[in-house]
C-alpha cells in the first residue's frame, strides 16, 4: 500500500506525521522503525499518528525511532499542532489527548513553512535531587545534570552510559546535560528510543528549566533555552517542588510531504 505522510521538525527534532483519522491504517512497529531509518526510510527521530477523539480535537500517538510506542514528546506535540492546522482543523487553540493525558496548545503565528507554537505540558508533581543530578517526569522520564564546557562533552558516550546503567536500564531514561549562561540554558539530550543525541528534546528542555528553577529557587517565570537545533522557551509556576501552568514555546517547521510504499 501507499502511505501519505508529512515531515516536520521542531528545533531540529524531526518527525514523520500521518493522518490516521480514517482508522484504517495497517502500520506495524517494524514498519515504523523502517520509516524512521535515515538510510532505508524517510528518516526521523519519531513518528506520530493523528487520530480522532470523541471528546477533544484529536489524539496524538507517538512512536520512537525504534518502532516502539513512546511517551509524551514536547517538540512532537508542537509539530502535530501545526500539522492539525495544515490538514484543516482550522483553529488556533487545540485540546488533544496524548500518552500522559490531556494537553492544550496554541498556534501563535502560522506562516508556511514555519509556525510559532506553544504547548501546555502536564503538571510536574515530583522532583528528586541526587548527589549531582535531578530526576523528574515531564511526560517522559528525565535525568538532568548541570556542568560546564558542554559543547565539548561526548553526549553519546556519557548519555548512553547513564541511560543503560543498572538504575535506569530496564525502563530507560532521557539524559540531559545543562550549562548555565547569564541569560539562557544550553541543553543537550541523549534520548531513549532514538538511542542517540537529538538536536532538541521538548520534554528534556522542560525538565531542565524546572530543575534550574529549583536550583535557583525561582517561583514563577520563564527560561530561555538554547539547543543544537534552535531556541525554545519554558514558562511555569512553582510551589515547593510542584510545577503547574508549564508551557513550552518555539518553532514548528514543515519540511516536506510525500508518499511511500509500505
Amino acid at each position: 500500500m501507499t502511505l501519505a505522510f508529512h515531515k516536520y521538525q521542531g528545533t531540529g527534532n524531526d518527525f514523520i506525521i500521518i493522518d490516521g483519522r480514517d482508522e484504517s491504517l495497517p502500520i506495524s512497529n517494524s514498519i515504523i522503525k523502517k520509516l524512521c531509518d535515515r538510510k532505508f526510510g524517510i528518516g526521523a527521530d519519531g513518528l506520530m499518528i493523528l487520530k480522532k477523539h470523541k471528546d477533544v480535537d484529536f489524539r496524538m500517538i507517538y512512536y520512537n525511532a525504534d518502532g516502539m510506542e513512546g511517551s509524551m514528546c514536547g517538540n512532537g506535540g508542537r509539530c502535530i499542532l501545526a500539522f492539525a492546522k495544515e490538514i484543516g482543523l482550522a483553529k488556533n487553540y487545540f485540546h488533544f489527548m496524548a500518552f500522559d493525558g490531556l494537553h492544550e496548545g496554541e498556534i501563535l503565528e502560522y506562516y508556511a513553512p514555519e509556525s510559532m507554537v506553544r504547548l501546555k505540558m502536564s503538571d510536574v508533581n515530583e522532583f528528586k535531587k541526587e548527589s549531582n543530578y535531578y530526576l523528574t517526569d515531564t511526560g517522559s522520564p528525565h535525568y538532568i545534570e548541570f556542568l560546564n564546557n558542554l559543547q565539548s562533552k561526548d553526549i553519546y558516550k556519557d548519555g548512553s552510559e547513564i541511560r543503560n546503567n543498572e538504575q535506569f536500564r530496564e525502563k530507560g531514561i532521557n539524559v540531559n546535560f545543562v550549562e548555565e549562561s547569564s541569560d539562557h540554558l544550553f541543553v543537550r539530550t541523549f534520548e531513549r528510543g532514538v538511542e542517540d543525541e537529538t538536536l532538541s528534546c521538548g520534554t528534556g528542555v522542560t525538565a531542565s528549566a524546572l530543575a534550574f528553577a529549583i536550583k535557583q529557587n525561582i517561583k514563577k517565570g520563564s527560561v530561555q533555552i538554547q539547543t543544537l537545533g534552535g531556541k525554545l522557551k519554558v514558562s511555569f509556576e512553582r510551589e515547593a517542588n510542584v510545577f503547574k501552568n508549564i508551557w513550552l514555546e518555539g518553532p514548528a517547521t514543515f519540511i516536506f510531504k510525500g508518499e511511500i510504499s509500505i
